[in-house]
């Protein structure tokens, strides 16, 4: 092997962090750790430092920046919101004070990269560094990834999907996919995986719902050999597994209380401790997690852990029915009847304009998956190259009461022509917009009137975009 010179080294680019935190100590501490990684640290003890330091080295110059929340002279806030403004493709990591996870869940939503507890461990610090570099790298070059599901469609609900994914593929922050069953949660989790820095790690899909209480804790963190009858070997969990990857909590709402505690402890130390273990184990894994039911009223009716439901709800993305973008009906229509030929052998056959037609008019309460189930059924009994009308069967039930409402009944006729979803959110955008007026815009005068709590007016203004 060719020996590397003095000089070549010194041409090597080392990557660059910017440390801001009014401490010499942990200043020390983290350029230290960082000199032994090969990396550059430039230090800066105020936000004013800090922003001469970012002006100083332009674009490109640092690949993260690591700031204290508590600065002598602003908030590592402000700095986070400069640095998305003006550096957007330079990661923040927020440094925040042990268990204040308020402060760390703020700073995730203002767009930071993670966030590090003081004080700091060490291991974390070098993860959270490495993931930071593999991201520019990933931007510079392509990775040699699989690159993974892409989200079928045209219309402007799924460029909006596709944009958000990219975007929060450059963070680790958990992310929440809410949707009804059938709109394809996991397929938007995959993307987010594969088109992030860790696309070439572990992504571990595990449904919440399947898995036997008594056997959670063990499937999660895993066993030590002998820690319970039948454990005869060790056993890794499903976080050690995703290790350096992504961890995806498919109905999430379906864990008991008891593992909801589990969990939060989990995520909010980055370590787990095996069943029969004496000590914790450091993991390194990126939350994803997704439901079809509402988190915000299992929390309300004290079926799921509000701490929890903050910590793994830091950005929620919806994946709309597909009533809601009908328009994309056709382009999904061909893309699987062409995967459906492709495995059955044969050539792929085309709808006809009546069945096309009838397909844009139905309400898939099943979304994509019904769509799919529709399609194969088509396909099975159809040979020739032309899907008729008779060939697709439709479950009719909420299409026929519809049809047979009365001509006075207007509110049930703008059901029929919106959708139930769509119709009930007009609804309640209406009735939130009333509110508001007539407390002159004061939301807990507003909560109050509509007789739910503050929580639950700011979770559904939210949803409906209107906070």
């Amino acid at each position: 092997m060719k020996s590397v010179s003095a000089t070549d080294r010194s041409r090597v680019v080392q990557p660059r962090v910017l440390v801001v935190d009014d401490e010499p100590d942990i200043r020390e501490l983290i350029r230290l750790t960082l000199t032994r990684m090969q990396v550059d640290c430039l230090e800066a003890a105020t936000l004013a430092e800090a922003l001469q330091l970012l002006d100083q080295q332009g674009q490109g110059r640092i690949q993260l920046c690591l700031t204290d929340m508590r600065l002598p002279d602003g908030n590592g806030m402000d700095l986070i919101y400069r640095i998305q403004k003006y550096y957007s493709h330079i990661p923040v990591a927020m440094i925040t004070a042990h268990g204040n996870m308020s402060s760390a869940i703020e700073a995730l939503k203002a767009g930071a990269f993670d966030f590090l507890n003081k004080p700091v461990e060490l291991q974390t610090l070098r993860n959270l560094v490495t993931s930071a570099v593999r991201l520019e790298k990933q931007q510079q070059i392509a990775p040699g990834c699989d690159p993974g599901p892409e989200l079928m469609g045209q219309s402007r609900a799924i460029e909006k999907i596709r944009a958000l994914v990219v975007r929060l593929s450059r963070s680790l922050a958990p992310v929440h996919i809410s949707g009804e069953s059938g709109t394809g949660k996991e397929l938007v989790a995959r993307m987010l995986h594969h088109r992030s820095h860790r696309c070439d790690k572990p992504f571990i899909a595990v449904n919440c719902g399947a898995i036997p209480a008594d056997l959670m804790e063990s499937e999660f963190f895993g066993h030590r050999k002998g820690s319970f009858t039948g454990a005869t070997q060790h056993k890794e969990g499903l976080f050690q597994a995703a290790e350096g990857g992504t961890l995806f909590l498919d109905e999430v709402a379906d864990l008991p209380l008891d593992m909801q505690v589990k969990l939060l402890r989990a995520i909010q130390e980055k370590s787990v401790r095996p069943v029969g273990a004496q000590k914790e184990e450091f993991v390194d894994v990126r939350i994803v997690s997704a439901t079809h039911e509402d988190l915000a009223a299992k929390v309300e009716s004290g079926e799921f852990r509000e701490d929890l439901y903050y910590r793994i709800n830091v950005i929620e993305l919806r994946v709309p029915p597909l009533r809601e973008h009908a328009e994309d009906i056709p382009y999904l229509a061909a893309y699987f009847l062409q995967q459906l030929a492709t495995e059955m052998g044969r050539s792929a056959p085309r709808l006809s304009a009546e069945a096309q037609e009838r397909l844009c008019r139905h309400r898939f309460p099943g979304n994509v998956r019904e769509l799919e189930n529709v399609l194969a059924r088509a396909i099975t009994l159809n040979e020739g190259d032309l899907i008729e009308i008779e060939d697709i069967q439709l479950d009719n039930r909420s299409q026929s009461a519809c049809d047979e409402a009365t001509a006075g009944a207007n509110g049930l006729q703008k059901v029929c022509s919106m959708g139930l979803e769509a119709y009930l959110e007009l609804v309640e955008r209406q009735i939130l917009q009333e509110a508001l007026e007539a407390t002159h815009f004061n939301k807990t005068a507003a909560a109050r009137k509509l007789g739910i709590t503050f929580r639950t007016l700011r979770y559904r203004l939210k949803k409906l975009e209107m906070d």
